[in-house]
């Protein structure tokens, strides 16, 4: 999924918040969320097909002539994977890959699942699950939710959110990955619109390694990388109210040097080893979790914002000559 930025293109280190935004942006796309739930209400249900229609090429016929086939073939329920006692964590995360896979990458510009990043760890897993049950197609972010769900019982995997900022023909586009570590080496798993911009095998030496794959890929696809942002382990603890830490380091890819960047990259290696010392807040009483609930159908948890002070910038940056992208007439390669 990728969401161009609010405002000017002078970008600030925050992301556009997704409450309270009725309509997103992909690529200069808008798209919607669905925030009533599910199943979906027919106000949305409606928007959603009026949408499809702005947005496809044909999407007035189409819509016409799906909603009014009554015939469709029955879509298979793909099974959240399970293992045998010797498959290997290469061979589990790679399942998982192929669960997120199954549910196929949401092209419809509505998403059907909304994460708020605010909320506790314990409210996403409970969209976890039912993303699991309803077995809908999924977008970056939900994807990452996912991921950190699937891999909750893998002590052996440190996860981490890896979000990208890009720049193409005037737009800026904003996707997400969950990182994961194990066993000395790093990896990815996600879904995107194109191939190599989700999973990525546990075989990268350093997050340099990592970091740089994503951006050759980028390449491929004539898109610049401005920003990368790189949160925290995130807790195994399925019930802690802990917040994920969503951007610890924000870094300015286009204005630091490759040496400068390994140098801060390796620097968030080290907080993100550090943290695994660190004792979680206790989980909540099974009562209080009983009285959370689910965030699609309970009131919302309380929002604690993370300040600026808390996140790591990117060092002192070199300024470079800004390169020239070239405009294929106004044309986005949405990515």
């Amino acid at each position: 999924m990728l969401r161009p930025a609010v405002g000017s293109l002078e970008q600030r280190d925050e992301e556009p918040e997704e409450e309270g935004e009725e309509e997103l942006r992909d690529g200069g796309v808008p798209f919607y969320v669905n925030r009533g739930g599910l199943p979906v209400d027919e106000d949305t249900w409606e928007r959603m097909w009026r949408h499809v229609a702005r947005i496809h090429p044909n999407g007035e016929a189409l819509g016409k002539e799906i909603r009014g086939n009554t015939d469709h073939p029955k879509i298979p329920m793909p099974s959240v994977p399970t293992y045998q006692p010797s498959a290997t964590i290469p061979q589990r995360l790679e399942a998982i890959q192929k669960y997120i896979r199954e549910l196929q990458y949401n092209h419809t510009g509505t998403q059907f699942f909304e994460i708020k990043k605010s909320r506790p760890l314990t409210a996403l897993i409970d969209i976890a699950k039912e993303m699991t049950r309803e077995a809908l197609p999924i977008k970056c972010l939900e994807a990452v939710i996912l991921g950190i769900y699937l891999t909750n019982n893998m002590p052996g995997v440190e996860r981490f959110p890896l979000s990208f900022q890009s720049h193409f023909s005037g737009n800026h586009f904003h996707h997400i990955v969950l990182g994961v570590h194990s066993g000395g080496r790093f990896g990815a798993l996600g879904i995107s619109r194109r191939e190599d911009l989700m999973f990525k095998p546990l075989e990268f030496r350093t997050l340099m390694d990592l970091v740089q794959e994503f951006e050759g890929a980028y390449r491929g696809y004539w898109h610049t990388l401005s920003k990368v942002r790189i949160g925290q382990y995130v807790s195994h603890d399925p019930h802690s109210v802990e917040q994920i830490e969503w951007k610890h380091s924000v870094l300015d890819v286009d204005k630091l040097t490759k040496e400068e960047l390994r140098k801060e990259l390796e620097r968030h290696t080290r907080d993100m080893r550090l943290k695994i010392g660190k004792p979680a807040p206790p989980s909540p009483t099974k009562d209080r979790r009983n009285s959370m609930g689910s965030p699609l159908r309970g009131p919302s948890s309380p929002v604690r914002r993370i300040s600026r002070g808390e996140r790591r910038p990117s060092g002192e940056k070199k300024v470079l000559e800004q390169k020239s992208s070239t405009d294929i007439n106004g044309y986005q390669i949405r990515v």
